[in-house]
C-alpha cells in the first residue's frame, strides 16, 4: 500500500490518517497472542476500569515490533515523511488496554514527551497505531483527536519558542476545534502527526476491552532538530509540505 497525493493532503490538513485493513488477521492475531501472555503475566487488578498500559521494549517482546516492519507501517510512515524514513522511537510498544465500563469524556487533548524531570522533551515525528480489536462505533474506547491541532500547535511554538512545551506540561494553550472519534476495525492501521492534539476517550457502549498497539516513530536525526520541528510541522514531511502547498489551503509554515 502506497501513500497517495490525496492521502498526503488529508494529513497536511488534519494531521492524521486512517488506513482501513493494513494489517492481515493472522498477524492481528498473532499479536493478540502476545499481549495475552504480556497481560496475563501482570493483569490489571481485579475490578479495573478504564486505560492500562504495557511498554515492552523490543527485547522482551520482539514479535510486535515485527508489525511496523513487515505489516506495513513503516513503509506508510515513510510514505509520508519521504523522502526521510521512519524507525521505532524509545524502543518500546505501547499496549493500551481500555477496560469497561468506563463513563470518561476527555476535557481536551494533550502532547506526549512532557515530564516534570525530562529538561528536553521526549519528542518523535509520527505516531503508529494498529487496532486489534473493533471499535465500530463512539465510546467504545476510541482514541480522540482534535483534527488541525499539529498546525494550530506549531504556530503557538513558533511564537512562544520550543521551551514553551514544557512551560505548558503538555498541554499548550491553542483553541481546539470538534474532536473526532477513531472508529475502526481491527487491522486498521492509524497514523498522527506529533503534534495532534489526541486523548484517551471512554468506554461505556461496549462490553469489550479496547486494544490497540501504539509506536512512536521518528526521523532519522530529528533528537537535533526536535525544536524547529515543534515550531514547523512539516520539517520533516517534505511531500506532504509539497501536496498541501498546491491547494487552496497553502501556503505552509517555513522557517
Amino acid at each position: 500500500m502506497a501513500i497517495s497525493e490525496r492521502q498526503l493532503v488529508e494529513f497536511g490538513l488534519n494531521g492524521y490518517l486512517l488506513l482501513r485493513h493494513v494489517v492481515p488477521p493472522d498477524a492481528v492475531a498473532r499479536a493478540n497472542d502476545e499481549v495475552d501472555r504480556i497481560v496475563a503475566a501482570s493483569p490489571p487488578p481485579d475490578g479495573y476500569v478504564g486505560h492500562h498500559f504495557y511498554w515492552p521494549t523490543s527485547e522482551e517482546s520482539p514479535t510486535l515490533p515485527t508489525l511496523v516492519r513487515d505489516g506495513g507501517i513503516a513503509e506508510l510512515g515513510n510514505g509520508l515523511v519521504s523522502p526521510n524514513r521512519v524507525g521505532i522511537a524509545f524502543g518500546q510498544t505501547q499496549i493500551a488496554l481500555n477496560i469497561p465500563v468506563f463513563s470518561h469524556r476527555p476535557g481536551g487533548p494533550h502532547l506526549d514527551g512532557y515530564a516534570d524531570d525530562r529538561p528536553v522533551p521526549a519528542t518523535f515525528s509520527l505516531l503508529a497505531a494498529v487496532l486489534l480489536t473493533d471499535q465500530a462505533r463512539e465510546n467504545c474506547g476510541n482514541l480522540w483527536v482534535w483534527p488541525g491541532t499539529h498546525r494550530a500547535h506549531a504556530a503557538y511554538f513558533r511564537e512562544n519558542g520550543a521551551r514553551a512545551f514544557n512551560e505548558a506540561k503538555g498541554y499548550p494553550p491553542i483553541t481546539w476545534p470538534e474532536p473526532v472519534q477513531i472508529v475502526g476495525e481491527a487491522g486498521d492501521v492509524l497514523l498522527a502527526h506529533y503534534l495532534l492534539g489526541h486523548n484517551i476517550g471512554g468506554n461505556y457502549q461496549s462490553h469489550e476491552t479496547r486494544r490497540a498497539l501504539y509506536w512512536r516513530l521518528r526521523v532519522d536525526g530529528h533528537g537535533d532538530r526536535w525544536g524547529d520541528c515543534l515550531q514547523d510541522e512539516f520539517l520533516e514531511y517534505p511531500a506532504v509540505r509539497v501536496a498541501i502547498a498546491s491547494t487552496s489551503e497553502g501556503p505552509t509554515s517555513e522557517r
